[in-house]
């Protein structure tokens, strides 16, 4: 069996890769069948699998340990010939796009990937290749910057991602405290962070110019490979959220007030719904991967083995550390067909939550390895994320492993935040709305923006006296705005289907669970809505998509 240790792929040379794709090119143009243009397209499919392994490795280890000089010249170098290799791959979609054997193809594979690959193009041009590069650099420096973050709390020194677990301690002048010095942090480095997100935007909006659209908005749907759904949609959704969960979220926020014997909620109370403080896993890493051997055993079906391959293979790192990338996501190697999970546990009952959530990521990509495109092997996104969340409740039952007797309470406070997540995010996506729409606007002017965003979305909030946040600083705490541009409403529209699958779980936890490996399967072979309507959920962009969730929430909190 291979462990992560094992894994290799060779790094590319641009003049091979060209080479390969140029012989592609011409057996594509030469075929005189459908038969023969399949063929390459499976040549095709396979070099992309090679690269798309390498990127991945390179990026994980860099993530892994960003003082790494030698991980630090790769990922640099990954990112220079990334444009480059992405011209050679969209020039090859061209060829298929108009092949006199589309159908043939398309009845092969389906309609997704023909879809995928438009917008794949209509997102690339040689003309942006050191724009494109330009912004890996600029991101790559928003990275490194929070991943070497210090601060010091009590004569004690910690990174971004460890700080963060004093915000759920049971005394609230600790929290405080804590988060005070935190943000200081970010209020020291505000100029730099408001130069690269500025340098970032105006990329951004130079690129989409360069491509013939108006503004990055535009650009950024192409980007996230948004085939069935657009901008109105989305607009849709959002007036459901202020419809139907702002209301219950200040319902909640009132009584969690109550619940901790405060006058008021501040921000530094955000966290906790408990005096006792929130549930934490009554043990540390190792002894939280035993119980999670457990308890995909006890869940059984695709789990229990998959589970245990990523153990034996090696395919998680999840212990915070110096030096290391804050945050967690999952990537995955598609020559060996092989998922890895990465996240930064700091002793909260977050360490639960992300492994689960990280672990539905992984599950689905595991399930989805024989799918014939590397298109196919993730979903977009938001299609992503209902396989992550999704997760996180299914596993409910099973939560006694990692907290014993806290179990039901940290039931009730995932279900609370799983609900209030979802204004924020939505406020962080109409905040890229507003930023990449007025793409000019100073620094000044886009913290007022998400001011703007909060009191629509989150208008319980309250700073107090805290540096940076209270002057509209909090979206930069948020990764993806720098990173990953329009990659948040995905988290939101994943909620609604995940507490979907929450209410039917209760109802009919084994038909639940096999509707979820079926999803799973499937991986991205579908655009969002089909998958979505395939699972047995309603699409988030349909009236009255999170009235049902939001009563039966109602009923399960006694709001």
């Amino acid at each position: 069996m291979l462990t992560i240790d094992q894994l290799e792929a060779p790094t590319p040379v641009y003049d091979e890769v060209a080479q390969r794709c140029q012989a592609l090119e011409k057996q594509l143009h030469d075929a005189e069948s459908a038969a023969d243009q399949l063929a390459t397209i499976q040549a095709w499919d396979q070099l992309r699998r090679e690269l798309e392994t390498w990127g991945a490795l390179v990026h994980l280890r860099f993530n892994q340990d960003t003082t790494n000089e030698a991980y630090k010249k790769a990922r640099e170098y990954c990112d220079e010939l990334q444009p480059r290799l992405t011209d050679l791959e969209v020039r090859i979609k061209r060829l298929l796009l108009s092949s006199r054997f589309r159908p043939e193809i398309e009845k092969h594979f389906g309609p997704q990937a023909f879809a995928l690959w438009e917008a794949d193009v209509m997102a690339f041009d040689p003309a942006i290749e050191s724009d494109l590069v330009a912004e890996s650099k600029l991101q790559a420096d928003y990275g490194e910057i929070s991943a070497r973050a210090k601060v010091t709390f009590r004569g004690e020194s910690y990174n971004l991602s460890g700080i963060v677990k004093f915000r759920e301690d049971a005394d609230r002048t600790t929290r405080y405290e804590a988060e005070k010095t935190r943000w200081q942090w970010f209020a020291d480095n505000r100029e730099r962070l408001d130069q690269i997100f500025h340098d970032l935007v105006q990329l951004r909006h130079g690129m989409a110019q360069k491509l013939g659209f108006a503004n990055y908005v535009e650009l950024g749907y192409k980007r996230m490979k948004r085939v069935d759904y657009g901008k109105t949609d989305v607009e849709q959704f959002r007036a459901e959220v202020r419809e139907h969960v702002v209301p219950l979220s200040m319902k909640l926020r009132t009584q969690q007030a109550k619940d901790l014997g405060v006058d008021k909620l501040m921000f530094w109370d955000d966290a906790i719904h408990d005096l006792r403080g929130n549930p934490q896993p009554h043990g540390d890493h190792d002894w939280m991967v035993e119980r999670a051997i457990e308890l995909f055993d006890e869940l059984g079906g695709d789990l229990s083995a998959f589970f245990r391959l990523m153990v034996d293979s090696k395919l998680t790192d999840l212990k915070n550390r110096d030096g290391k990338s804050p945050g967690g996501f999952c990537t995955s190697f598609p020559t060996y067909g092989l998922p890895f999970i990465f996240a930064n546990f700091n002793g909260t009952k977050h360490d639960a939550e992300v492994f689960t959530h990280e672990m539905g990521h992984a599950l689905q990509n595991y399930l989805s390895r024989e799918q014939p495109l590397l298109d196919y092997l993730w979903p977009t996104y938001e299609s992503c994320e209902i396989h992550s969340m999704g997760l996180e409740f299914l596993v409910w039952p099973q939560m006694e492993k990692f907290f014993e007797e806290d179990a039901e309470r940290f039931r009730q406070i995932h279900l609370k935040q799983a609900l209030l997540f979802i204004p924020y995010g939505v406020a962080v996506d109409h905040f890229q709305h507003l930023v990449y729409e007025k793409p000019d606007a100073t620094p000044a002017e886009r913290h007022a923006m998400w001011q703007s965003m909060e009191q629509m979305y989150l208008p319980w909030r309250d700073y107090g006296d805290l540096p940076h946040v209270k002057d509209g600083g909090f979206w930069q705490f948020q990764r993806h705005i720098y990173l990953s541009p329009f990659y948040y409403i995905d988290y939101t529209l994943a909620q609604t289907c995940a507490l979907q699958l929450w209410v039917s779980s209760k109802r009919d936890p084994e038909s639940t669970l096999a509707r979820y490996y079926a999803l799973c399967r499937r991986g991205g072979e579908a655009p969002f809505q089909q998958l979505v309507k395939g699972a047995g959920l309603v699409s988030p962009f349909q009236a009255g998509c999170l009235k049902d969730v939001v009563a039966e929430a109602r009923k399960s909190l006694s709001v």
